[in-house]
């Protein structure tokens, strides 16, 4: 089972239930991978007990091996590549032939093997099992494709989506789903956890703060290099105009951080607490018309932040932005 206690009391708590399509949904770095994960093996173990798998089995080895017979990894190429599990063969040579990138999204060749996968007899009698992350990479006609198979499974197929941003997915996948929104570790819980990662003690209570409390988020602040030093000090150097913490940011961390900044303003000028800075750290609030124009540009600089034309110029574009909105007085 999962290091995660968190994860390990919601794992026992979705196996004691039946059904054969799980939504997981929440915020990022809550775990929803990780959960998904913790179910499949729990399906597919030969000696699976309530509170999980057994983790030594063969079926178990298998899995961390990523060679199981009976688990499709219904991801993109990119994920598939950052994770470790194989490729189709037919994918891979066509990257390795460099007649394409690896795709970011779902795609639909992957969907058509899954579904005839999930056709397929069970190779060692436990069910099959099908794991979609992140389940928003669908495209509108890969999840078309999903949805017969998703709504009549073989008998012995079981699916786990899991996502956080479930608003994305169609209607029609969300409603074919048992719908588990992430519950939120303890403070004490995701402490303990980050010190187990050897992340250290003194660092934690600012890298929590600077992923809202989401665990995974904060752990992967502080193996990207994060300084909490340096976030601490951001939303003032920005709205002076220093973009130069973020230069070397892709465009997407970037537009994340500045996101988080203006959530705060908005915050405190409603006189609510700030939930990813200390007040201290904020400059003062400009006007909510200021703020709100500001948070429509970067949602639509989000929408093109995985393939930006110039990195640079996004980059400069952005702080010029903030720094703009943050200094308006009107």
């Amino acid at each position: 089972m999962s290091a995660q206690p968190w994860i390990a009391a919601q794992a026992e708590q979705l196996l004691a239930q039946r059904g054969h399509a799980w939504l997981l949904q929440g915020p990022s770095g809550l775990g929803q991978f990780t959960l998904a994960m913790d179910i499949v093996r729990a399906w597919l173990c030969e000696r699976a007990t309530p509170q999980g798998a057994c983790g030594s089995c063969e079926s178990c080895h298998q899995i961390d091996v990523h060679s199981h017979t009976d688990l499709c990894m219904l991801m993109p190429e990119t994920v598939m590549m950052e994770l470790g599990w194989p490729l189709a063969e037919k994918a891979q040579s066509e990257i390795d032939d460099k007649k394409r990138k690896p795709s970011k999204e779902i795609r639909v060749e992957a969907m058509r093997d899954a579904i005839e996968f999930a056709q397929r007899t069970s190779g060692r009698g436990r069910g099959k099992a099908v794991l979609v992350y992140p389940a928003e990479r669908m495209n509108h006609v890969t999840a078309n494709a999903l949805l017969k198979t998703l709504e009549e499974p073989a008998g012995d197929t079981r699916f786990v989506l899991a996502t956080d941003a479930a608003h994305l997915l169609l209607p029609t996948i969300r409603s074919r789903c048992i719908a588990h929104t992430m519950a939120w570790p303890s403070d004490e819980e995701a402490t303990a956890w980050l010190a187990a990662q050897e992340v250290p003690r003194a660092d934690i209570p600012a890298l929590l703060q600077a992923a809202g409390g989401r665990p995974e988020d904060a752990l992967g602040f502080a193996r990207a290099g994060g300084d909490p030093k340096m976030w601490a000090s951001l939303p003032k150097a920005i709205a002076r105009g220093d973009g130069g913490a973020i230069s070397g940011w892709h465009p997407a961390q970037a537009i994340d951080a500045l996101t988080k900044i203006c959530h705060d303003l908005l915050a405190v000028k409603a006189g609510a607490q700030p939930r990813f800075f200390s007040p201290g750290d904020l400059p003062v609030p400009p006007t909510f018309q200021a703020l709100n124009a500001w948070a429509r540009e970067l949602m639509r600089a989000a929408r093109t932040a995985e393939h930006p034309l110039n990195a640079g110029l996004m980059h400069e574009s952005l702080v010029s932005q903030a720094r703009q909105a943050l200094n308006s007085k009107s």
